[in-house]
């Protein structure tokens, strides 16, 4: 396997973070972009939208899911 190039957070190119946890416990994950293909992610992602919107003051894109849940999804993708 060839090394990825990285930007200066540490995440390889074609690939984004993202923060999944409820409340104050979020895990932060880097994903590759191609699960903004995948259904089930987009669906993740619009729950997201309703709870925080886009103008939100947080560190990142955050998922507002249980992290097991969140695993579920990523393993059938």
């Amino acid at each position: 396997m060839l090394p990825t190039s990285t930007n200066k957070a540490g995440v390889p190119k074609g690939c984004f973070v993202i923060y999944v946890g409820e409340h104050k416990n979020k895990k932060r994950f880097v994903v590759p972009l191609s699960y903004l293909n995948h259904p089930s992610f987009l669906t993740l992602l619009m729950r997201a939208e309703e709870e925080y919107g886009f103008d939100h003051h947080m560190e990142g894109l955050v998922i507002p899911c249980r992290e097991d849940s969140f695993q579920t999804v990523i393993e059938k993708e």
